[in-house]
């Protein structure tokens, strides 16, 4: 067969994934070939092959024109493999729905972890689980001790991804032992994330030691294909021991070709620790565009994990430094929708993997564990509500605090002369009252220590009788209210027009309105702004240099 009419064919494969099932016709050179001879030449490896593909339709058609159910399934199993990501799911289905026509526990076991590693490669880990109980059904009640380990390793991924480290070291070490012997990629693969674990439990020797052995296994083995991961995993357990230059170099040289395998897991882990190596060496320029990457990959695929999520806090604790309100708010804002997902996720998978396959396989020992991660995530959930509403609560009092009118940061006055004939008092009486109130305002004599009612009814030349009534009708408060609002608004006017009061601490200005203690003086600045007093100061400073 010429490499012409295999690419015509091949086109054609591509066209229409329903069309290359039942239109398909088997080339006259593998019309007689038997199941045995398409399994021997599908190599489950070369990716986009259009030799193998061919051999897949070919044994496909076969074995629905002989409705073979088994070799069905097989040859669905064959094409996930050779076949475009976008048809992998399809064939998974296709798979199963042939291997359930079987009494085959292992072929549809088969089915259902194929399935699983599928979805876990989708990043839909909640699917992926769900097909790994499912495989982990129907595999346990057979003999057949690959499929039985590499159900193993798939829970351990989930259990790795919910931070059950050590139940998942537990499971990798089962499967570590099996594939040593029986599967060269599948015993790289477990030593990488046997390394990884150990990493999250903080046991950073048996980490390198894996990541060591992983590099010269993979060279003895002459597979490479694992090299750059197990020099990324140590670029991370690097990170952690605080020697952040090295972590930056082998995460840095890594990444190239997780680029190329479009691994965006591991893409988006390296990006969260060159970044956060770079902040720990105090170069936080260098760390944004990494740690960015993070929301990027958020954004595009919906991609985090608990640990990536610190990323959005530095970053809002960056602009928050920078007094870059609009950044800092699009963190805060894309944080909340992080948690949503992480939330989500968690109670969903925690409770999934505990009750319908620790109860079977594992010690029981995490069971408490969904009850207190839904207990921390949802604590702090409310946690970053609450902040989001105090920033724009605190926001929006300040600007109407700062966009008052001239007339409302002066004293209360009030010129309603009808007033006074609501009151006991003579007319004449009334009108040198407030003629010597007013003096009292603009003298600023309310700034005095222990203003009381007595001192106040000298100074206004009356009692104390009428100067509660005066200030009750004409100010509309009572007087120790009357006396703490100006005293407030006298530090308000100081703050915003003189750059040196901003320097000051509470006690100073607490000492510069009169009050007699600071606590008293921040309780009646909140009370009376909605805002603390270092909140204003630091408000007003930022403008000042932005």
């Amino acid at each position: 067969m010429t490499k012409k009419y295999l690419l015509i064919i091949w086109l054609c494969l591509h066209y229409n994934a329903y069309a290359q099932q039942n239109n398909f016709v088997i080339p006259d050179s593998l019309s007689t070939k038997d199941y045995e001879y398409f399994s021997k030449n599908i190599l489950y490896e070369e990716k986009d092959s259009i030799k193998e593909s061919l051999y897949a339709q070919s044994w496909l058609a076969k074995a629905k024109r002989e409705k073979n159910f088994g070799q069905m399934a097989q040859s669905y199993k064959a094409l996930i493999y050779t076949s475009d990501k976008k048809l992998q799911l399809i064939y998974a289905d296709c798979m199963l729905t042939a291997a359930k026509k079987t009494a085959d526990y292992a072929l549809i076991g088969s089915g259902y972890m194929t399935k699983g590693v599928i979805q876990y490669d989708r990043k839909e880990h909640m699917k992926a689980l769900d097909s790994y109980i499912m495989a982990d059904e129907y595999i346990s009640k057979t003999n057949n001790q690959y499929q039985i380990h590499k159900v193993k390793y798939g829970i351990a991924q989930i259990k790795y991804y919910l931070g059950f480290y050590d139940e998942a070291i537990a499971l990798f070490k089962e499967c570590l032992s099996y594939f040593k012997e029986e599967n060269k990629r599948a015993y790289l693969n477990t030593l990488h994330s046997l390394g990884l674990s150990y990493n999250r439990i903080g046991k950073y020797k048996l980490c390198n030691q894996m990541n060591q052995l992983g590099l010269s296994e993979g060279q003895r083995f002459k597979s490479l294909e694992m090299q750059s991961y197990f020099i990324h995993s140590e670029g991370v357990n690097q990170y952690f021991k605080h020697n952040y230059p090295d972590a930056i170099k082998k995460l840095t040289k890594a990444l190239p070709a997780l680029k190329e395998t479009k691994d965006l897991t591991n893409e988006t882990t390296a990006y969260f620790y060159i970044g956060k190596s770079y902040w720990a060496l105090k170069l936080q320029e260098k760390a944004l565009p990494y740690l960015k990457k993070i929301d990027e990959a958020f954004q595009k695929q919906k991609y985090i994990r608990p640990d990536l999520r610190e990323a959005y806090e530095l970053l809002i604790h960056y602009y928050q430094q920078q007094n870059d309100k609009e950044l800092e708010l699009y963190y805060v804002t894309a944080l909340s929708k992080v948690d949503q997902v992480l939330i989500k996720d968690y109670k969903y998978l925690s409770g999934k993997i505990h009750k319908e396959y620790d109860t079977k396989n594992l010690i029981q020992t995490q069971r408490n564990i969904e009850h207190y991660w839904t207990i921390i995530i949802t604590i702090m959930t409310v946690i970053i509500a609450v902040l989001v509403y105090r920033h724009y609560k605190n926001k929006r009092l300040f600007e109407e605090l700062m966009n008052r009118k001239p007339e409302t940061t002066r004293s209360l006055v009030s010129n309603n002369t009808s007033k006074e004939t609501e009151l006991d008092i003579n007319p004449e009486v009334i009108a040198a009252i407030l003629k010597n109130l007013e003096k009292f305002e603009r003298n600023k004599k309310y700034l005095e220590k222990d203003m009381t009612l007595a001192k106040m009814a000298l100074l206004l030349n009356t009692n104390t009788k009428y100067v509660s009534k005066i200030i009750a009708r004409y100010r509309d408060k009572g007087t120790v209210e009357y006396i703490t609002y100006l005293k407030i608004e006298h530090i308000i006017k100081l703050l915003i027009n003189e750059n040196k009061y901003r320097n000051y601490k509470n006690k100073s200005l607490s000492d510069e309105a009169g009050f007699g203690s600071t606590q008293i003086f921040t309780r009646a600045f909140k009370n009376q702004t909605g805002l603390s007093p270092t909140y204003f100061i630091n408000k007003l400073r930022s403008q000042q240099h932005s």
